[in-house]
């Protein structure tokens, strides 16, 4: 029996009931994903600031919530919130149901085929600021619907937790269920001043450093030990320094000011040899390079504006341009 055979007050009481579980399915839609990010960022107000809706508004979705399910998912004092356990493990739940919601928005946006909205991006200090950020008006010129928003730290950020699109990490990667993506590898330069040197004991070996004030990063193991390669194989060098940074910039400065020997990526460090205020050392010692990955949930299927920028990073940083 077809629907056009029915009753006409059947008709009318399907057609009621279809909106009202439309829009009922929706809000809690809705409601889910207002609770979700005031789980993750922490408070109603920043959820509220996310989502560009009223602290007032937040908390009703969330009482919405534990209306329609029966429990308490927050703990709301004047001061704080709190998670509940059973708000947690919602929370776990209803991460999964939007991820797929989101998958499923994706493929319908990609008969699109046009990259669109905003993407969270985290690097790197000093690749983001001397290789990355000067080729991001090009990526936006090629994409005008498209809005970058960068963040960079030299701290391993959470992707998922933290709510990024794109991460770009250097060095050797843990087991982290995330889709890598291998783009050029990383190459450090040792360099100081003509002035250091001129007053330092000779540095023609990498033996030498124990007896240079080096230059200390403190993030990855360049924090304790440099490494270097040569006719005698692969040579691990403790190091030593009374300055320990966290910015390869700053670092770069107190090698120009003459504090003593500094390894960092090439792209900030040969500009200043070519001008001459560097000096590069050890050159006939190669330094092994560093692994340089872009990394990205693993999601079915890629949102076309992650895929552009995927395929941008790969054309610019995965045939030897760094």
């Amino acid at each position: 029996m077809t629907l056009y055979a029915l009753p006409i007050d059947d008709i009318i009481n399907i057609t009621n009931w279809l909106i009202y579980n439309r829009m009922f399915i929706m809000d809690r839609l809705t409601s889910m994903t207002v609770f979700t990010r005031s789980v993750e960022l922490g408070s109603f107000t920043a959820a509220a600031e996310a989502l560009d809706m009223s602290p007032q508004l937040v908390g009703k979705n969330v009482s919405f919530l534990e209306q329609h399910l029966g429990v308490r998912l927050i703990n709301r004092t004047t001061r704080q919130h709190s998670v509940t356990e059973a708000g947690r493990d919602f929370y776990e739940r209803a991460k999964i149901i939007l991820a797929e919601l989101e998958a499923a928005e994706s493929f319908a946006a990609e008969t699109r085929a046009t990259p669109r909205g905003r993407i969270r991006i985290n690097a790197p200090v000093t690749f983001g600021v001397h290789a990355l950020a000067p080729l991001l008006p090009v990526y936006l010129k090629q994409n005008p619907d498209v809005t970058v928003e960068l963040m960079l730290a030299n701290r391993m950020v959470d992707l998922i937790d933290e709510g990024f699109d794109i991460v770009f990490r250097v060095g050797h990667l843990p087991d982290s269920g995330l889709v890598a993506r291998a783009l050029h590898p990383y190459q450090l330069v040792a360099c100081a001043s003509q002035a250091y040197l001129n007053e330092a004991p000779p540095l023609v070996h990498p033996s030498n450093l124990s007896q240079h004030e080096c230059l200390i990063f403190s993030h990855t193991s360049l924090r304790t030990h440099w490494e270097f390669e040569s006719t005698e194989g692969r040579l691990r060098v403790a190091v030593e320094g009374r300055l320990m940074l966290d910015s390869g910039e700053a670092l770069i400065n107190a090698a120009r000011a003459g504090q003593g020997v500094a390894l960092q990526p090439a792209e900030l460090v040969m500009p200043l040899i070519e001008e001459g205020s560097l000096v590069q050392v050890l050159g006939d010692f190669k330094i092994p390079t560093r692994p340089l990955h872009i990394l990205h949930a693993p999601d079915r299927r890629l949102t076309p504006k992650v895929r552009s920028f995927l395929d941008f990073a790969s054309d610019h940083f995965g045939s030897g341009r760094l």
